[in-house]
């Protein structure tokens, strides 16, 4: 009995030092519109109600501190906002191409809404799903499908923007251009569907366009991958090009490929795999410093024998050093799944743990928005205690600018019980945080971040507090877009 209780306090404490969370460290949370999946919950829902179902899933996350938003604004040539080059989303409003009735500006609400809870908005959008389903009867006549019909593939039960045409991949970079430059968005974002999962007994039927733009030489396979590889070249150029501070992320499919067929793939037996059935390559993207973050999607458990999560991040963290390297856990499948492991409320806290300890992964991101609101309890009591307690400053772009961040004049501080609320004034021209810390014996300690537009210079920002932290000394300092930080200035509370 001596023994044990020697070796517990040891234990305990190794397993605190195994998820000590960095000071930066990315947390996000994919909303997904599609099919309503998280958001909105009904498209005939009134504008009230479809408001108060996203501040509902945002506050969710902000209390966990959860530090960004991936929230998808483009699920199918459609869009979730208002823009001549597409029809407004069914999603949204029930009927493709119908405008919202009092919702003229849903994606400035948004990103309105995601920035006033401290977190960054990351705009997600599908590049070459041009319908959901072969129902072209739910398709405005300003859908691309009718528009451009020589656009347009057929496969399985959907259609799909061919890849292998200039023009499309020309469109979607002013799409993107257009969301970069209207609107404050802190990231453009893509999901795994670059061409099209595999369909047995189906031919994606891009020949004709193969003939006409193939290089001599080159293999129908190569040349599919050369298109997805110019389309995130040129969405990176045109992102910098207009704002540099603004990030780029892509989310693949967990697998690259396998060891079977590679000797440099995981040791895994996925059925499809990114670089030769989606024809995606994403070391190469990381190679030529066209990412700000790389998201695989591990969501099996940790030791699914098919594909162990296990395995796979630790792939993805040897081979994929020199970007901001994110994993995405399935949280949809907690007790949802055939595989047993994901019955166990430490499923994810074993994933979370893992990243923590690899020298390469700097955040994760959860699918879906739904799949911790409103259940798990115990799931969610551990992320917050043992991972998820306190705040954490977001990474910055790949392409940092060194710049001067001069510390902001504070022009009040107000405390009214546990809440302090500090009214600042700046002069920085991209500012993203204003950071609050606790500093006690010689280390500071986040304990909150507020949003700071790029619009405006000053505000007055509220940050609820416990009883403990407000016996120690505050200080507070902003960043900007980039990661910069200006000094720290002491606070003196009235």
């Amino acid at each position: 009995m001596r023994r044990i209780l020697y070796i517990l306090p040891v234990l305990f404490f190794m397993s605190c030092a195994t998820i000590k969370a960095p000071k930066k460290e990315f947390r996000g949370v994919w909303i997904a519109t599609v099919a309503n999946i998280d958001w909105p919950k009904n498209p005939n829902d009134d504008v009230a109600k479809k408001k108060q179902d996203f501040i509902e899933i945002l506050d969710f996350y902000q209390k966990m501190n959860f530090n960004a938003a991936i929230v998808q604004v483009r699920t199918a040539g459609d869009a979730l906002y208002p823009t001549d080059l597409a029809p407004w989303s069914r999603y949204l409003t029930a009927e493709e191409g119908s405008a919202p009735e009092e919702f003229q500006e849903p994606l400035k609400w948004m990103i309105e809404e995601t920035h006033a809870r401290g977190m960054e908005f990351h705009a997600w959008l599908n590049p070459y799903r041009a319908t959901v389903s072969l129902d072209t009867t739910l398709l405005s006549k300003n859908h691309d499908y009718y528009l451009h019909p020589d656009w347009i593939v057929t496969y399985g039960n959907k259609n799909y923007y061919n890849p292998g045409l200039p023009e499309v991949r020309a469109k979607f970079n002013k799409i993107i251009e257009e969301l970069v430059t209207n609107y404050e968005v802190d990231a453009i974002h893509f999901d795994d569907y670059f061409y099209p999962y595999k369909v047995e007994g189906e031919t994606f039927d891009d020949a004709e366009t193969f003939s006409t733009y193939g290089l001599e030489g080159q293999s129908l396979q190569d040349w599919r991958r050369s298109n997805v590889d110019s389309l995130v070249q040129n969405v990176h150029q045109t992102i910098k090009k207009h704002k540099p501070w603004v990030q780029f992320g892509i989310s693949p499919f967990g697998v690259w490929k396998n060891n079977s067929t590679d000797p440099m793939g995981s040791e895994t037996k996925a059925g499809q795999t990114t670089y030769e059935d989606l024809y995606a390559d994403p070391l190469l993207w990381v190679q030529k410093g066209w990412l700000d973050y790389l998201a695989p999607q591990v969501y099996w458990s940790m030791e699914y024998p098919v594909a162990s999560h296990k395995i796979i991040t630790s792939w993805w963290n040897q081979h994929t050093p020199n970007t901001n390297l994110y994993i995405g856990n399935g949280t949809y499948k907690i007790r949802n799944n055939a595989d047993k492991a994901w019955n166990k409320k430490n499923e994810i806290p074993k994933q979370l743990n893992m990243a923590r300890e690899l020298d390469h992964v700097d955040g994760n991101i959860f699918f879906s928005a739904k799949s911790l609101i409103g259940q798990h309890e115990k799931v969610n009591a551990k992320l917050i205690k043992r991972y998820y307690r306190f705040p954490s400053e977001n990474p910055g772009p790949l392409n940092k600018v060194q710049r001067d961040v001069q510390l902001p004049a504070i022009r009040s501080v107000q405390q009214n019980q546990q809440i302090i609320e500090i009214c600042i004034s700046h002069t920085d021209t991209i500012p993203r945080f204003i950071n609050l810390y606790n500093y006690q014996k010689g280390n500071y300690q986040l304990i909150g971040k507020e949003y700071l537009s790029e619009s405006e210079t000053e505000g007055c920002y509220q940050f609820q507090l416990t009883k403990k932290q407000l016996r120690n000394n505050f200080q507070i300092n902003i960043s900007d877009a980039f990661g910069n930080e200006s000094a720290m200035k002491q606070l003196n509370i009235n």
